[in-house]
Parts: C-alpha cells; sequence; structure tokens
C-alpha cells in the first residue's frame, strides 16, 4: 500500500508556494537572526519584489529543485520553507534548505517533523541516494537537529562566514539513502 499521507505529519504539513508566502518572507527578513541561520548572505530586509523574483526563479527551475511552504494543519500561513534543489538526477543527490521563518513557531518541533517529510519526500518519491546539506557553526539547534535523523558531518568549509567582525566555520552534512531507511524505516509506511 503506498503512503497517502507524503506531505502530511502530526502538526505541520509541506505544501506548494502561494503568491501572498512572499508577505511571510518579506517579515521573516525582518529578523537578522532568521537571516544570520539561513543565509550566507548578509542578513538584510528583502523587499516583496526581491522574493517573488526568488519565488519566480524556484518555479522556473522545476526539474531540478523542489520547494515547499511549511504549514500549521491548523492555519494557511506559511511559517517555514524547505526545498531540494540542485538535484544531480545523474547521481541521484541533492541540496537541502530549511528554515522556520515564524520566530513563534521555532524550538517547539515543526522543523523536525518538516525535516522527517522532505526526506521520506527526497528518498521515497524522488529516488534520491544522498542528501546533503551546510549550517554554520553557531545554528548548534539546526546542527543537532541533523545529526539526530542520522545526517554525518562530512566536512568544514573553515572560516566560511564573517558575522559581527568573527569568522565562523561552515559544516557539510550528508545523509545516504541506506541510513535513512535503517534509521526511520518504521516511521515511513
Amino acid at each position: 500500500m503506498i503512503n497517502s499521507t507524503l506531505f502530511y505529519g502530526p502538526r505541520i504539513r509541506l505544501t506548494a508556494l502561494r503568491p501572498d508566502d512572499a508577505h511571510a518572507w518579506v517579515r521573516w527578513y525582518e529578523d537578522a537572526e532568521f537571516g544570520r541561520m539561513f543565509d550566507s548572505n548578509p542578513a538584510y530586509p528583502r523587499s516583496y519584489n526581491r522574493v517573488r523574483t526568488y519565488m519566480d526563479d524556484v518555479e522556473r527551475n522545476k526539474d531540478n529543485t523542489y520547494a515547499f511552504a511549511i504549514r500549521p494543519l491548523y492555519s494557511e500561513d506559511m511559517i517555514g520553507y524547505a526545498e531540494m534543489d540542485g538535484i544531480a538526477w545523474s547521481n541521484r543527490t541533492a541540496w537541502l534548505a530549511i528554515g522556520i521563518g515564524d520566530p513563534n513557531h521555532r524550538g517547539i518541533g515543526y522543523g523536525h517533523e518538516a525535516m522527517l517529510l522532505l526526506l521520506r519526500f527526497g528518498f521515497y518519491e524522488l529516488n534520491l541516494h544522498r542528501v546533503q546539506l551546510t549550517v554554520f557553526e553557531y545554528n548548534t539547534r539546526a546542527i543537532a537537529l541533523y545529526e539526530r535523523l542520522g545526517f554525518q558531518r562530512e566536512g568544514v568549509y573553515r572560516e566560511a562566514l564573517l558575522r559581527d567582525g568573527k569568522h565562523f566555520d561552515m559544516y557539510l552534512y550528508g545523509l545516504l539513502s541506506h541510513e535513512w531507511v535503517e534509521r526511520h524505516a518504521d516511521q515511513n509506511e
């Protein structure tokens, strides 16, 4: 029997991006903490037009990018963003990115739930062999989450990021499909 709840978890769901979601992203980028955790570019407020351009670019790159809004089951509000992109189909690899933009929804497990859904999608629907991501050394909550999910630290981009006059490392993490299956087989039925 196939899984009919591919995009639904106990508290959140992954949906398509909608034009109105750009308003949520504009608010998120007004929060320097979000900008500094999600992006290696300088943290600064983004305009609605800039966010819409990014969303349009994601939509145009539909063969190599799968982008999702993270929404609570009880609401249409976009509380986060997740994507698989840079997919190399011949190698069955992809890059993963995730961010919980709404500060009221951080630290309560929505990111964990969204990661489970995104990885299940990547390994079981896209049939990927490897998923990889980068994370900044100061994002300790994300690092703990990735390691709990089975990601392994594979490399370090030494002093790759400059914040507040200090250099920080950026870590490369990877997860292979057989590692995912071994660790989460009972959760993916």
